[in-house]
């Protein structure tokens, strides 16, 4: 131990209690001393006030979350090896739980859940779209992404030909980095650079910046430039399909629908009308475009319109007026701190109730929030509390989380973050 290469930093007994517990961070007031002012984004080994080792992990002065714990093993060297055996493991970890075709557009990397600090990966088709939110990981990315490209082609045979970088995030600032969106190109690696891109996206007759993929069977087109987070939110394909088979006959509402998803595999699955809402505009439109490449067109109607104001209008026809008889709430995330929980629930509440009270005696509601600051606990209880509003009692049909691509790690609550109920109102 008094070989070791990294400045030594010791934390307080709540720190150690937290580490020891498996989570990765040290927070800054968990700090109570370095031997040496690291680098910011360079490494740093933990321990305890009784002077015991508690891991090694990257430093920065800039941010709460001060350390991020990499690994608990005095034996590694965080060099490109080690960097390859660990994409090569989480990569390896998606073919076998995503299978072929799934593996095909799924996350690659999911965060901490993977020992990659902020870093998100995700694969479409012959896309990967990066977002690095952590100084560490970014000092690393020139030997992180060529790895990866390698074991892609290499070991899984996978054509990959761009890598962009969606790294337009405010949190970057807090971890003393800019925000921005580029290609990322490396000498030897064949990807596309911008021009590149146009160049290819001319010859294809599609937009600049999007790709197609398949899921569920259902195509769509991802536009990995400018749409939310990555550009599509893999974290509900297998949600998307659960609802698809009971959806046949149905009369669906589809409510912020984003691009479509939802709305797409109720058609798909046999609904007999589906209207889909969202306030975006820009968001209907791709939803449109990807109902007309499945020839879905005729069954899905696109209403432009704040959810909230739409499911009020519908309230005030009453249960007998309302055309729907499953309504499907996929809102965006309601608290992103714990500051706003109260105000949170509120409206999930709001919500949901007012879906409980449009929807028949034998109808069904499939229900999701994205914020794990919205604990299961916290989300059961809302419903709970909705039905008594709403005056009706919940059949469970199915309790879902988030894909296998996006792992939970029991002992790091922020990767638990999806929550999905579909029920049957009685």
């Amino acid at each position: 131990m008094s070989n070791r290469l990294y400045p030594r930093a010791s934390i307080t007994p709540k720190g150690e209690k937290a580490l020891r517990g498996g989570h990765p961070w040290v927070y800054a007031d968990e700090l109570l001393s370095l031997s040496a002012a690291p680098e910011d984004g360079g490494l740093v080994d933990v321990y305890s006030t009784k002077d015991k080792y508690l891991g090694t992990g990257f430093c920065n002065s800039h941010s709460k979350i001060r350390i991020r714990i990499l690994s608990r093993n005095t034996n590694d060297t965080f060099d490109g090896a080690y960097w390859e055996r660990r994409l090569r493991y989480a990569v390896a970890y998606r073919r076998t739980v995503m299978g072929e075709t799934d593996f095909k557009c799924c996350r690659l990397i999911f965060g901490e859940a993977d020992g990659f600090p902020g870093l998100t990966l995700d694969r479409f088709e012959n896309v990967i779209v990066a977002q690095v939110l952590s100084l560490g990981t970014e000092k690393i990315r020139d030997i992180l992404f060529p790895a990866l490209i390698r074991i892609l082609r290499e070991e899984f045979g996978a054509t990959i030909d761009t890598l962009y970088l969606r790294n337009d995030v405010a949190i970057r600032e807090l971890e003393g980095m800019e925000q921005y969106k580029a290609f990322y190109t490396a000498e030897g690696l064949g990807l596309r650079a911008e021009e590149d891109e146009r160049a290819a996206s001319a010859a294809e007759g599609r937009a600049f910046g999007t790709t197609a993929i398949i899921e569920n069977g259902i195509k769509y087109t991802v536009d990995y430039i400018n749409g939310q987070k990555t550009g599509f939110f893999l974290d509900q394909k297998y949600n998307r399909r659960a609802i698809r088979q009971i959806s046949e006959g149905k009369t669906v509402l589809d409510c912020f629908t984003h691009t479509g998803s939802f709305g797409l595999n109720a058609a798909a699955g046999g609904a007999k009308k589906v209207v889909s809402v969202d306030i975006s505009a820009d968001a209907l439109a791709m939803a449109q475009r990807n109902a007309d490449a499945n020839g879905l067109s005729d069954r899905i109607d696109y209403v432009e319109a704040d959810v909230f104001d739409y499911l009020k209008t519908l309230s005030e026809a009453g249960r007998k007026g309302c055309p729907y008889d499953f309504i499907i709430l996929d809102p965006p995330a309601f608290t992103k701190s714990r500051d706003t929980l109260r105000n949170a629930i509120k409206g999930y509440r709001e919500i949901n109730a007012a879906a409980m009270r449009l929807l028949p005696r034998g109808g069904y509601l499939a229900t999701c929030s994205c914020s794990h600051f919205m604990t299961d606990t916290y989300f059961k209880q809302m419903l709970h509390n909705a039905a008594e509003d709403a005056g009706v009692s919940l059949r469970q049909i199915e309790a879902r989380q988030q894909g296998p691509d996006h792992p939970i790690l029991w002992n790091v609550p922020e990767t638990d973050y999806l929550g999905f109920y579909i029920f049957q109102i009685v």
